[in-house]
């Protein structure tokens, strides 16, 4: 299958569970990687064809700015089902990162993966 992505997309929102981070806004990076069919846009050379990935992220910037959650796994979990609901992909795989989490950490945080309906991919 191929794999279309997007590498460190950094959003600032406010996420966290300690009343400190309920205040301010943090930075999350997001590294996003979805199976989708590539021959048809190669074949006849059309944007058209192609996995709208510009626009991908900025649905995905857009709802982890607007929606706040206390845990990286929601936000993760959530992005996962925003990309398969909106867009035309057989999986995605969402690598969430929290920079500033742990200190002389360069970040924390999770990677998932979900398959469209009736998708299994390996």
């Amino acid at each position: 299958m191929d794999k279309v992505f997007v590498q460190g997309l950094e959003v600032l929102t406010t996420i966290g569970v300690y009343e400190w981070e309920k205040g301010i806004r943090q930075k999350l990076r997001f590294d996003l990687e979805m199976g989708f069919d590539n021959h048809p846009a190669a074949a006849d050379d059309d944007i058209h064809k192609a996995l709208d990935y510009a626009s991908l992220s900025q649905k995905v910037a857009a709802y982890a700015e607007q929606n706040h959650v206390e845990l990286v796994e929601t936000m993760a979990e959530r992005i996962a089902q925003l990309i398969l609901a909106e867009f035309p992909v057989l999986s995605v795989k969402v690598r969430l990162t929290k920079p500033a989490a742990v200190p002389n950490a360069a970040g924390v945080g999770v990677e998932i993966e979900r398959f469209a309906a009736g998708c299994r991919i390996s």
